[in-house]
């Protein structure tokens, strides 16, 4: 009867453990599925004239993903010194850019050896980042500047502590990538909020998409005939570029001494001789407010960039053949009456509602 007893016992306690076990399998299954719940996924909200951008499986959007990297895209924290953070080189009110020629107000003082590009529906950018396209996608491009000693200077593992000490960082990191506070979780934020940078509302765009009340000018229209006929081979689409790689003939020699290349274009990425030179194409969009102009901001204006196409191109054997004329003359002959007709129209290409979303202002 003892063994009867101590037999049934048993049992219960078997019974027991497996109800304990299988318990605790669906709490954590429910706690799973809680998790995943709290992550609301996001799609861009696009402007009528604009295609799609191609998604990252690896970094889908998701608003807190997206709020977390606004939040780090304004933290001083992300540099060394908890000085500068990414908006002070991409300021909102000038679309993202920082209005100087070449910035000094790195960690180390010096000054850069590139003007800091506008960053302008940078989720459509698939050939490449900064000004060579050495970077693949915005996750590794946020890499360079924090890093860089002449930028941001921050050690990532020391980054990683010091934001592990702000609970509601840790919090956010914790829901969003369930690992904790990882060097790849704040690029991939940052990259999330970058990606909703989108500027497709200027008068330009109201007019394409036949907007009630929205009209151009006689001269503006020019000026869209004039940027479609001698313009569009680079500054192409909707996007008003191509996001690809020329030679525009500011240079005749692309020696640097020991800049690692940097007056060398894309050739330093891809070590093609074909590549000599050649930039990254910017936008059009806001181009008023992203002066100056150029990889380097050598021109402080519009009109010193026309004149530059007009009669100052250098030929090398990778300047664009889209320079030349018919003749082979190098350059784009423009008139005064053209010159105001384009100065004209890209006054249309400014996006107010950009420059004031409250979604991307601090």
């Amino acid at each position: 009867m003892n063994r009867l007893n101590a037999l049934k016992h048993f049992v219960s306690l078997l019974y027991l453990l497996f109800v304990l076990v299988v318990s605790s399998c669906k709490k954590e299954e429910t706690t799973s599925v809680e998790n995943a719940a709290v992550l609301h996924p996001v799609k861009l909200d696009l402007p009528g004239n604009f295609s799609p951008p191609t998604d990252d499986p690896d970094n889908p959007l998701t608003e807190e993903g997206i709020a977390l990297g606004k939040l780090l895209f304004y933290d001083v924290r992300l540099s060394g010194s908890n000085r500068i953070s990414c908006a002070s080189c991409h300021r909102p009110e000038l679309a993202f850019s920082d209005g100087v020629a070449l910035s000094h107000i790195g960690e180390s003082g010096n000054t850069l050896q590139r003007h800091s590009p506008a960053l302008i529906n940078v989720a459509w950018m698939d050939k490449g980042l900064f000004w060579d396209g050495g970077s693949t996608n915005l996750e590794s491009q946020a890499f360079g500047p924090l890093s860089n000693e002449d930028e941001m200077h921050q050690n990532l593992l020391e980054l990683e502590y010091k934001l592990g000490q702000v609970p509601d960082y840790v919090k956010r990191f914790q829901q969003l990538f369930k690992s904790g506070i990882k060097s790849t979780g704040i690029v991939k934020a940052i990259a999330q909020f970058e990606r909703t940078l989108i500027s497709g509302n200027s008068r330009y765009d109201r007019y394409i998409r036949k907007e009630a009340g929205t009209r151009l000018s006689e001269m503006e229209l020019q000026g869209l005939g004039l940027v479609n006929s001698k313009c569009r081979g680079c500054h192409a689409g909707e996007l008003f570029t191509d996001n690809s790689f020329h030679n525009n003939g500011l240079d005749a020699d692309f020696s640097d001494g020991r800049l690692e290349g940097l007056f060398q274009g894309h050739y330093r990425i891809s070590y093609q001789l074909a590549d000599l030179g050649k930039f990254k194409t910017p936008t059009l969009r806001n181009v008023m407010l992203t002066a100056p102009y150029m990889h380097d901001g050598r021109f402080a204006t519009l009109d010193r960039v026309l004149v530059h196409y007009e009669n100052e191109v250098k030929v090398t054997a990778t300047t664009d053949q889209l320079l030349y004329q018919q003749n082979g003359k190098a350059g784009i002959p423009l008139s005064t009456t053209e010159k105001k007709a384009i100065m004209a129209f890209l006054v249309c290409l400014t996006d107010s509602s950009f420059i004031q979303n409250k979604n991307l202002i601090e």
